[in-house]
Protein backbone atom coordinates (compact mmCIF):
# COMPACT_ATOMS: atom_id res chain seq x y z
CA UNK A 1 0.00 0.00 0.00
CA UNK A 2 1.34 3.43 -1.36
CA UNK A 3 1.45 5.91 1.26
CA UNK A 4 -0.87 8.09 0.08
CA UNK A 5 -3.27 5.18 -0.05
CA UNK A 6 -2.60 5.01 3.65
CA UNK A 7 -3.38 8.57 3.64
CA UNK A 8 -7.54 7.91 2.22
CA UNK A 9 -7.53 4.43 4.41
CA UNK A 10 -10.71 4.35 6.73
CA UNK A 11 -10.83 4.84 10.41
CA UNK A 12 -12.40 1.48 11.40
CA UNK A 13 -10.03 -0.13 8.74
CA UNK A 14 -7.05 1.64 10.07
CA UNK A 15 -7.60 0.08 13.87
CA UNK A 16 -8.59 -3.10 12.45
CA UNK A 17 -4.69 -3.44 10.68
CA UNK A 18 -3.35 -1.76 13.82
CA UNK A 19 -4.63 -4.81 16.01
CA UNK A 20 -3.94 -7.56 14.10
CA UNK A 21 -0.57 -5.77 13.37
CA UNK A 22 -0.30 -5.32 9.60
CA UNK A 23 -0.07 -1.62 9.87
CA UNK A 24 1.99 0.49 12.50
CA UNK A 25 0.39 3.71 14.19
CA UNK A 26 3.54 5.35 13.17
CA UNK A 27 3.65 4.19 9.39
CA UNK A 28 -0.02 6.28 9.05
CA UNK A 29 1.24 9.31 11.15
CA UNK A 30 4.18 9.43 9.24
CA UNK A 31 2.07 9.09 5.97
CA UNK A 32 -0.38 11.79 7.07
CA UNK A 33 2.43 14.02 8.34
CA UNK A 34 4.18 14.28 4.89
CA UNK A 35 0.98 14.48 3.18
CA UNK A 36 0.40 17.52 5.15
CA UNK A 37 4.19 18.90 4.53
CA UNK A 38 3.20 18.56 0.94
CA UNK A 39 -0.68 19.95 0.33
CA UNK A 40 0.04 22.90 3.30
CA UNK A 41 -0.06 25.31 -0.38
CA UNK A 42 -2.71 25.59 -2.01
CA UNK A 43 -5.10 23.83 0.56
CA UNK A 44 -4.16 25.63 3.78
CA UNK A 45 -6.28 23.40 6.27
CA UNK A 46 -4.20 23.52 9.46
CA UNK A 47 -3.73 26.01 11.79
CA UNK A 48 -1.40 24.75 14.68
CA UNK A 49 0.28 21.18 14.52
CA UNK A 50 1.57 19.28 17.01
CA UNK A 51 3.54 16.95 14.49
CA UNK A 52 6.56 16.04 17.10
CA UNK A 53 4.43 15.25 19.85
CA UNK A 54 2.12 13.21 17.89
CA UNK A 55 4.90 11.28 16.22
CA UNK A 56 6.22 9.99 20.22
CA UNK A 57 2.07 9.30 20.95
CA UNK A 58 2.03 7.31 17.48
CA UNK A 59 5.22 5.28 18.85
CA UNK A 60 3.55 4.54 22.36
CA UNK A 61 0.44 3.13 20.29
CA UNK A 62 2.42 0.86 18.24
CA UNK A 63 4.24 -0.63 21.44
CA UNK A 64 0.75 -0.93 23.31
CA UNK A 65 -0.24 -2.78 20.21
CA UNK A 66 2.62 -4.62 19.64
CA UNK A 67 2.73 -6.10 23.31
CA UNK A 68 -1.24 -7.21 23.15
CA UNK A 69 -2.30 -4.91 25.75
CA UNK A 70 -6.06 -3.27 25.77
CA UNK A 71 -6.38 -0.50 22.95
CA UNK A 72 -8.95 2.48 23.20
CA UNK A 73 -11.36 3.39 21.05
CA UNK A 74 -9.69 5.65 18.73
CA UNK A 75 -5.80 4.31 19.62
CA UNK A 76 -3.29 5.86 17.58
CA UNK A 77 -5.46 7.72 14.87
CA UNK A 78 -4.40 10.91 13.80
CA UNK A 79 -7.35 13.35 14.26
CA UNK A 80 -7.95 17.27 13.52
CA UNK A 81 -9.47 19.10 16.14
CA UNK A 82 -11.27 22.41 15.07
CA UNK A 83 -9.28 25.39 16.19
CA UNK A 84 -11.92 26.61 18.85
CA UNK A 85 -12.22 24.10 21.40
CA UNK A 86 -9.35 23.97 23.91
CA UNK A 87 -6.68 21.53 24.49
CA UNK A 88 -4.51 22.60 28.09
CA UNK A 89 -1.40 24.25 27.60
CA UNK A 90 -1.63 24.16 23.63
CA UNK A 91 -2.65 27.32 21.67
CA UNK A 92 -6.27 28.06 20.43
CA UNK A 93 -7.15 30.79 18.04
CA UNK A 94 -10.60 30.75 16.95
CA UNK A 95 -9.33 32.02 13.74
CA UNK A 96 -8.84 35.59 15.11
CA UNK A 97 -5.82 37.85 15.91
CA UNK A 98 -7.32 38.40 18.80
CA UNK A 99 -6.36 35.22 20.23
CA UNK A 100 -3.37 34.74 18.49
CA UNK A 101 -1.19 34.52 21.56
CA UNK A 102 -4.16 32.92 23.84
CA UNK A 103 -2.92 29.41 25.51
CA UNK A 104 -5.68 27.30 26.72
CA UNK A 105 -6.24 26.40 30.57
CA UNK A 106 -8.63 23.60 30.29
CA UNK A 107 -9.39 21.05 27.70
CA UNK A 108 -12.94 21.27 26.52
CA UNK A 109 -14.69 18.14 27.08
CA UNK A 110 -14.66 16.82 23.27
CA UNK A 111 -11.07 16.84 22.73
CA UNK A 112 -10.77 15.65 26.26
CA UNK A 113 -12.65 12.40 25.45
CA UNK A 114 -10.48 11.82 22.00
CA UNK A 115 -7.55 11.87 24.02
CA UNK A 116 -8.69 9.78 26.84
CA UNK A 117 -9.84 6.94 23.97
CA UNK A 118 -6.16 7.13 22.30
CA UNK A 119 -7.03 9.68 19.70
CA UNK A 120 -4.13 11.71 18.76
CA UNK A 121 -4.68 15.30 18.09
CA UNK A 122 -1.88 16.39 15.04
CA UNK A 123 -2.98 19.16 13.87
CA UNK A 124 -5.91 21.84 14.78
CA UNK A 125 -8.16 22.33 11.91
CA UNK A 126 -8.90 26.00 10.28
CA UNK A 127 -12.01 28.30 10.70
CA UNK A 128 -13.03 31.27 9.81
CA UNK A 129 -12.89 34.12 12.83
CA UNK A 130 -15.08 33.14 15.49
CA UNK A 131 -16.59 30.40 13.18
CA UNK A 132 -19.09 33.09 12.00
CA UNK A 133 -18.79 32.19 7.89
CA UNK A 134 -19.67 29.60 5.62
CA UNK A 135 -16.26 30.36 4.60
CA UNK A 136 -13.08 29.65 5.47
CA UNK A 137 -10.37 32.94 5.81
CA UNK A 138 -9.34 34.73 8.45
CA UNK A 139 -6.45 37.93 8.86
CA UNK A 140 -4.55 35.17 10.92
CA UNK A 141 -4.53 32.05 9.04
CA UNK A 142 -5.33 32.90 5.36
CA UNK A 143 -7.31 31.03 3.45
CA UNK A 144 -8.36 27.80 3.32
CA UNK A 145 -9.35 26.46 -0.35
CA UNK A 146 -11.39 23.34 -1.66
CA UNK A 147 -8.96 20.42 -2.52
CA UNK A 148 -11.16 19.31 -5.52
CA UNK A 149 -10.65 23.18 -7.11
CA UNK A 150 -8.49 25.50 -5.34
CA UNK A 151 -10.72 28.81 -6.36
CA UNK A 152 -13.66 27.63 -4.32
CA UNK A 153 -14.49 27.67 -0.40
CA UNK A 154 -13.89 24.52 1.49
CA UNK A 155 -17.32 25.80 3.16
CA UNK A 156 -17.42 26.55 6.76
CA UNK A 157 -17.38 26.95 9.49
CA UNK A 158 -15.60 23.61 9.68
CA UNK A 159 -13.56 24.28 6.52
CA UNK A 160 -10.15 23.22 7.18
CA UNK A 161 -11.78 19.86 8.92
CA UNK A 162 -13.62 19.20 5.43
CA UNK A 163 -10.38 20.10 3.50
CA UNK A 164 -7.82 18.14 5.69
CA UNK A 165 -9.88 14.63 5.45
CA UNK A 166 -10.67 15.53 1.43
CA UNK A 167 -6.99 15.79 0.55
CA UNK A 168 -6.10 12.98 3.28
CA UNK A 169 -4.40 14.62 6.01
CA UNK A 170 -6.47 13.56 8.93
CA UNK A 171 -8.17 9.93 9.51
CA UNK A 172 -11.36 11.70 11.06
CA UNK A 173 -11.76 15.20 12.19
CA UNK A 174 -14.04 16.97 14.63
CA UNK A 175 -16.46 20.28 13.96
CA UNK A 176 -19.15 22.45 15.31
CA UNK A 177 -22.59 23.60 13.88
CA UNK A 178 -24.30 26.37 14.32
CA UNK A 179 -25.38 27.52 10.90
CA UNK A 180 -24.24 24.53 9.19
CA UNK A 181 -21.12 24.42 9.60
CA UNK A 182 -20.50 21.00 9.86
CA UNK A 183 -22.41 19.76 6.76
CA UNK A 184 -21.42 22.81 4.72
CA UNK A 185 -17.62 22.19 4.48
CA UNK A 186 -18.67 18.26 4.32
CA UNK A 187 -21.02 18.82 1.03
CA UNK A 188 -18.36 21.23 -0.33
CA UNK A 189 -15.26 18.90 0.27
CA UNK A 190 -17.14 15.71 -0.37
CA UNK A 191 -17.24 13.87 3.07
CA UNK A 192 -19.50 13.06 5.26
CA UNK A 193 -20.55 15.47 8.28
CA UNK A 194 -23.33 15.13 11.43
CA UNK A 195 -25.09 17.15 13.37
CA UNK A 196 -26.40 15.02 16.28
CA UNK A 197 -29.76 16.77 17.95
CA UNK A 198 -29.29 18.87 20.37
CA UNK A 199 -27.86 17.50 23.69
CA UNK A 200 -26.58 14.66 22.14
CA UNK A 201 -22.77 15.62 22.78
CA UNK A 202 -21.04 17.92 25.01
CA UNK A 203 -20.08 21.56 24.17
CA UNK A 204 -18.48 24.42 25.94
CA UNK A 205 -20.05 27.33 27.56
CA UNK A 206 -21.85 29.61 27.19
CA UNK A 207 -22.81 28.04 23.45
CA UNK A 208 -23.70 24.44 24.94
CA UNK A 209 -26.98 25.99 26.02
CA UNK A 210 -28.21 28.07 22.39
CA UNK A 211 -29.65 24.76 20.88
CA UNK A 212 -28.84 26.01 17.56
CA UNK A 213 -25.12 25.21 18.21
CA UNK A 214 -23.79 21.36 17.87
CA UNK A 215 -20.72 19.32 17.87
CA UNK A 216 -19.82 16.63 15.67
CA UNK A 217 -17.80 14.29 13.71
CA UNK A 218 -16.42 14.62 10.44
CA UNK A 219 -15.19 11.59 8.17
CA UNK A 220 -14.28 10.40 4.60
CA UNK A 221 -17.45 7.72 5.11
CA UNK A 222 -20.47 7.20 7.54
CA UNK A 223 -18.62 4.04 9.82
CA UNK A 224 -16.05 6.28 10.81
CA UNK A 225 -18.49 9.11 11.83
CA UNK A 226 -20.23 6.70 13.84
CA UNK A 227 -16.77 5.71 15.34
CA UNK A 228 -16.06 9.05 16.39
CA UNK A 229 -19.81 9.85 17.23
CA UNK A 230 -19.36 7.46 19.80
CA UNK A 231 -16.47 8.63 21.51
CA UNK A 232 -17.80 12.46 21.38
CA UNK A 233 -21.38 11.82 22.45
CA UNK A 234 -22.78 10.96 25.88
CA UNK A 235 -23.96 12.93 29.07
CA UNK A 236 -21.05 15.69 30.99
CA UNK A 237 -21.25 16.98 34.47
CA UNK A 238 -19.90 20.54 32.85
CA UNK A 239 -23.11 20.42 30.14
CA UNK A 240 -26.84 21.06 32.05
CA UNK A 241 -27.75 20.56 28.49
CA UNK A 242 -25.94 16.58 27.62
CA UNK A 243 -29.09 14.22 27.65
CA UNK A 244 -28.66 10.50 29.34
CA UNK A 245 -28.59 8.27 29.15
CA UNK A 246 -24.91 8.25 26.50
CA UNK A 247 -26.40 6.71 22.93
CA UNK A 248 -24.22 4.49 21.25
CA UNK A 249 -24.81 3.79 17.49
CA UNK A 250 -24.43 0.23 15.23
CA UNK A 251 -21.66 0.24 13.13
CA UNK A 252 -23.92 -2.45 11.13
CA UNK A 253 -27.37 -1.53 10.13
CA UNK A 254 -30.47 -3.42 8.59
CA UNK A 255 -31.47 -2.53 4.45
CA UNK A 256 -33.77 0.38 4.23
CA UNK A 257 -36.12 -1.94 1.73
CA UNK A 258 -39.82 -0.56 2.88
CA UNK A 259 -38.79 2.08 3.95
CA UNK A 260 -40.67 5.87 3.44
CA UNK A 261 -37.91 9.11 2.48
CA UNK A 262 -39.46 12.23 1.81
CA UNK A 263 -37.78 14.59 0.04
CA UNK A 264 -37.51 17.91 -1.50
CA UNK A 265 -35.81 20.21 -3.98
CA UNK A 266 -36.10 23.43 -2.44
CA UNK A 267 -37.49 23.67 1.06
CA UNK A 268 -39.91 25.92 -0.81
CA UNK A 269 -37.95 28.85 -0.12
CA UNK A 270 -34.38 28.11 -1.50
CA UNK A 271 -32.62 28.80 -4.92
CA UNK A 272 -30.78 25.64 -6.46
CA UNK A 273 -28.29 25.21 -8.89
CA UNK A 274 -28.75 22.98 -12.00
CA UNK A 275 -25.94 20.54 -11.16
CA UNK A 276 -27.10 20.37 -7.43
CA UNK A 277 -30.47 19.59 -8.52
CA UNK A 278 -29.28 16.80 -11.10
CA UNK A 279 -26.74 15.34 -8.13
CA UNK A 280 -29.75 15.03 -6.34
CA UNK A 281 -32.51 13.68 -7.73
CA UNK A 282 -29.67 10.81 -8.92
CA UNK A 283 -28.98 10.50 -5.30
CA UNK A 284 -32.53 9.70 -4.47
CA UNK A 285 -32.67 7.02 -7.52
CA UNK A 286 -30.00 5.26 -5.34
CA UNK A 287 -32.41 4.88 -2.55
CA UNK A 288 -35.42 4.12 -4.47
CA UNK A 289 -32.90 1.26 -5.80
CA UNK A 290 -32.54 0.03 -2.53
CA UNK A 291 -36.37 -0.53 -1.94
CA UNK A 292 -37.16 2.26 -0.20
CA UNK A 293 -40.50 4.76 -1.85
CA UNK A 294 -39.16 7.92 -2.20
CA UNK A 295 -41.91 10.50 -2.12
CA UNK A 296 -41.52 14.46 -2.88
CA UNK A 297 -43.48 16.49 -0.18
CA UNK A 298 -44.69 20.29 0.38
CA UNK A 299 -43.22 21.54 3.41
CA UNK A 300 -45.61 24.71 3.67
CA UNK A 301 -42.46 26.57 4.74
CA UNK A 302 -42.78 30.40 3.57
CA UNK A 303 -40.23 32.84 2.63
CA UNK A 304 -38.38 34.51 5.94
CA UNK A 305 -37.49 31.21 7.49
CA UNK A 306 -33.64 31.83 6.61
CA UNK A 307 -33.89 35.63 8.03
CA UNK A 308 -35.54 34.17 11.10
CA UNK A 309 -32.89 31.83 11.92
CA UNK A 310 -30.18 34.95 10.87
CA UNK A 311 -32.00 36.87 13.53
CA UNK A 312 -31.34 34.18 16.25
CA UNK A 313 -27.79 33.96 15.74
CA UNK A 314 -27.88 37.36 15.27
CA UNK A 315 -29.23 37.75 19.02
CA UNK A 316 -27.57 34.88 20.45
CA UNK A 317 -23.58 34.59 18.50
CA UNK A 318 -23.65 38.23 17.17
CA UNK A 319 -24.38 39.96 20.74
CA UNK A 320 -21.62 37.44 22.29
CA UNK A 321 -19.15 39.11 19.48
CA UNK A 322 -20.13 42.67 20.07
CA UNK A 323 -18.72 42.82 23.10
CA UNK A 324 -15.56 42.82 21.58
CA UNK A 325 -15.73 45.93 19.14
CA UNK A 326 -14.85 48.44 21.77
CA UNK A 327 -11.43 46.60 22.49
CA UNK A 328 -10.87 44.87 19.51
CA UNK A 329 -12.94 45.89 16.36
CA UNK A 330 -10.03 47.29 14.69
CA UNK A 331 -8.66 43.64 14.59
CA UNK A 332 -11.52 41.55 13.51
CA UNK A 333 -12.50 40.66 10.27
CA UNK A 334 -14.84 42.60 8.25
CA UNK A 335 -17.25 39.48 8.19
CA UNK A 336 -17.20 38.95 12.18
CA UNK A 337 -17.06 42.77 12.73
CA UNK A 338 -20.41 43.15 10.93
CA UNK A 339 -21.54 40.10 12.42
CA UNK A 340 -20.50 41.33 15.96
CA UNK A 341 -22.53 44.94 14.87
CA UNK A 342 -25.66 43.56 13.83
CA UNK A 343 -25.65 41.73 17.16
CA UNK A 344 -25.91 44.92 19.36
CA UNK A 345 -28.47 46.12 17.65
CA UNK A 346 -30.85 42.71 18.06
CA UNK A 347 -33.54 43.20 20.30
CA UNK A 348 -35.24 41.24 22.07
CA UNK A 349 -38.69 41.27 19.95
CA UNK A 350 -36.98 39.95 16.87
CA UNK A 351 -35.12 37.01 18.81
CA UNK A 352 -38.95 36.18 19.98
CA UNK A 353 -40.25 36.38 16.57
CA UNK A 354 -37.33 34.10 15.24
CA UNK A 355 -38.58 31.38 18.01
CA UNK A 356 -42.02 31.60 16.63
CA UNK A 357 -40.80 31.63 13.35
CA UNK A 358 -39.26 27.84 14.37
CA UNK A 359 -41.94 26.79 16.07
CA UNK A 360 -44.43 27.13 12.99
CA UNK A 361 -41.72 25.10 10.99
CA UNK A 362 -42.05 22.29 13.15
CA UNK A 363 -45.84 22.19 13.12
CA UNK A 364 -45.30 21.25 9.51
CA UNK A 365 -42.23 19.27 9.48
CA UNK A 366 -43.14 17.01 12.40
CA UNK A 367 -46.64 15.57 11.24
CA UNK A 368 -44.55 15.00 8.26
CA UNK A 369 -41.97 13.19 9.59
CA UNK A 370 -44.44 10.55 11.29
CA UNK A 371 -45.63 9.48 7.88
CA UNK A 372 -41.56 8.57 6.50
CA UNK A 373 -38.52 7.71 8.42
CA UNK A 374 -36.45 9.79 6.80
CA UNK A 375 -35.97 13.50 5.15
CA UNK A 376 -33.28 14.40 2.20
CA UNK A 377 -33.05 17.54 0.75
CA UNK A 378 -29.50 18.95 -0.55
CA UNK A 379 -26.63 20.43 1.74
CA UNK A 380 -25.77 23.28 -0.57
CA UNK A 381 -27.35 24.76 -3.34
CA UNK A 382 -24.32 26.19 -4.88
CA UNK A 383 -20.61 24.79 -6.26
CA UNK A 384 -19.00 27.98 -7.41
CA UNK A 385 -18.53 30.24 -3.84
CA UNK A 386 -14.40 31.88 -3.98
CA UNK A 387 -12.08 30.72 -0.96
CA UNK A 388 -12.12 34.21 -0.31
CA UNK A 389 -15.79 35.10 -0.40
CA UNK A 390 -16.77 37.76 2.27
CA UNK A 391 -20.27 37.81 3.26
CA UNK A 392 -20.35 41.12 4.29
CA UNK A 393 -19.39 42.89 1.54
CA UNK A 394 -19.65 40.02 -1.55
CA UNK A 395 -22.70 38.85 -3.30
CA UNK A 396 -23.85 35.53 -4.45
CA UNK A 397 -26.33 34.35 -7.20
CA UNK A 398 -27.55 30.99 -8.14
CA UNK A 399 -29.43 30.62 -11.35
CA UNK A 400 -28.97 34.53 -12.35
CA UNK A 401 -30.60 35.44 -8.78
CA UNK A 402 -29.16 37.50 -6.01
CA UNK A 403 -29.44 35.35 -2.72
CA UNK A 404 -28.10 36.04 1.05
CA UNK A 405 -24.54 35.82 0.33
CA UNK A 406 -23.94 34.72 3.88
CA UNK A 407 -26.09 31.51 4.07
CA UNK A 408 -28.52 32.13 1.14
CA UNK A 409 -26.18 29.38 -0.59
CA UNK A 410 -26.38 26.69 1.99
CA UNK A 411 -29.72 24.64 2.88
CA UNK A 412 -28.64 23.69 6.37
CA UNK A 413 -29.92 26.44 8.67
CA UNK A 414 -33.39 25.25 9.06
CA UNK A 415 -32.21 22.06 10.92
CA UNK A 416 -30.25 23.92 13.36
CA UNK A 417 -33.38 25.91 13.84
CA UNK A 418 -35.54 22.20 13.90
CA UNK A 419 -32.42 20.90 16.48
CA UNK A 420 -33.40 18.06 18.12
CA UNK A 421 -33.69 16.31 14.74
CA UNK A 422 -30.10 14.31 13.61
CA UNK A 423 -28.72 15.38 9.96
CA UNK A 424 -26.25 13.45 8.73
CA UNK A 425 -24.81 14.75 4.95
CA UNK A 426 -23.24 12.40 2.59
CA UNK A 427 -21.88 13.52 -0.78
CA UNK A 428 -24.14 13.31 -3.82
CA UNK A 429 -21.53 13.79 -6.70
CA UNK A 430 -19.40 17.08 -8.53
CA UNK A 431 -20.43 19.62 -10.11
CA UNK A 432 -18.47 20.54 -13.30
CA UNK A 433 -15.83 22.47 -11.67
CA UNK A 434 -14.65 19.72 -9.98
CA UNK A 435 -16.45 20.80 -6.36
CA UNK A 436 -18.49 18.27 -4.88
CA UNK A 437 -22.11 18.38 -3.86
CA UNK A 438 -23.89 16.62 -0.72
CA UNK A 439 -27.37 15.59 0.43
CA UNK A 440 -28.70 16.19 4.03
CA UNK A 441 -30.53 13.25 5.88
CA UNK A 442 -32.77 13.90 8.13
CA UNK A 443 -34.30 12.14 10.83
CA UNK A 444 -37.42 12.37 13.55
CA UNK A 445 -36.06 13.86 16.44
CA UNK A 446 -33.68 12.16 18.33
CA UNK A 447 -33.70 9.28 15.98
CA UNK A 448 -29.71 9.19 15.52
CA UNK A 449 -29.89 5.51 13.95
CA UNK A 450 -32.32 6.27 11.44
CA UNK A 451 -29.97 8.54 9.49
CA UNK A 452 -27.11 6.75 9.76
CA UNK A 453 -28.81 3.56 8.52
CA UNK A 454 -29.87 5.78 5.18
CA UNK A 455 -26.81 6.69 5.30
CA UNK A 456 -24.48 4.09 5.19
CA UNK A 457 -27.08 1.98 2.74
CA UNK A 458 -26.65 5.15 0.03
CA UNK A 459 -22.88 5.18 0.88
CA UNK A 460 -22.66 1.29 0.11
CA UNK A 461 -24.62 1.46 -3.23
CA UNK A 462 -22.43 3.82 -4.68
CA UNK A 463 -19.22 2.48 -3.40
CA UNK A 464 -16.77 4.00 -0.84
CA UNK A 465 -15.84 7.50 -2.01
CA UNK A 466 -11.94 7.83 -1.57
CA UNK A 467 -11.37 4.78 -3.01
CA UNK A 468 -8.72 5.37 -5.79
CA UNK A 469 -6.89 8.00 -7.49
CA UNK A 470 -10.10 8.77 -9.70
CA UNK A 471 -12.26 9.75 -6.12
CA UNK A 472 -9.71 12.04 -5.08
CA UNK A 473 -8.58 15.61 -5.39
CA UNK A 474 -5.51 15.99 -8.18
CA UNK A 475 -3.28 17.03 -5.59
Amino acid sequence: MSDLDLCYLPAHEALRRFKSRELSPVDLMDAIIARAETVKDPVNAFTFTHFDEARDLARKAETKYASGARTRALEGLPIGAKDESEIKGKPTSSGSLILKDYIAEETSTNNARILAAGGIIHARTATPEFSCAGTTWSRLWGVTRNPWNPAFTCGGSSGGSGASLAVGTSAICTGSDIGGSIRIPAAACGVVGYKPPYGRNPDDPPFNLDFFCHTGPMARDVKDAILLQNVMCGPSPTDISTLRPKLRLPMDYKPIKGWKIAWSMDLNVFEVDEEVRRNTLAALDVFRSLGATVEEVDLGWQPGILEAGMGYLDHIFGAYLSRLLADHGDEMTTYARDFAQKGGKSTSAQFLGCLETIAEMYLTFGPIMEKYDVFICPTNSATAIPADHDHSRDTVRINGKVVDPSLGWVMTTPFNMLSRCPVLSVPSGRASNGVPTGIQIVGRSYSDADVFRAGLAYETARGAWYQDAANRPKL
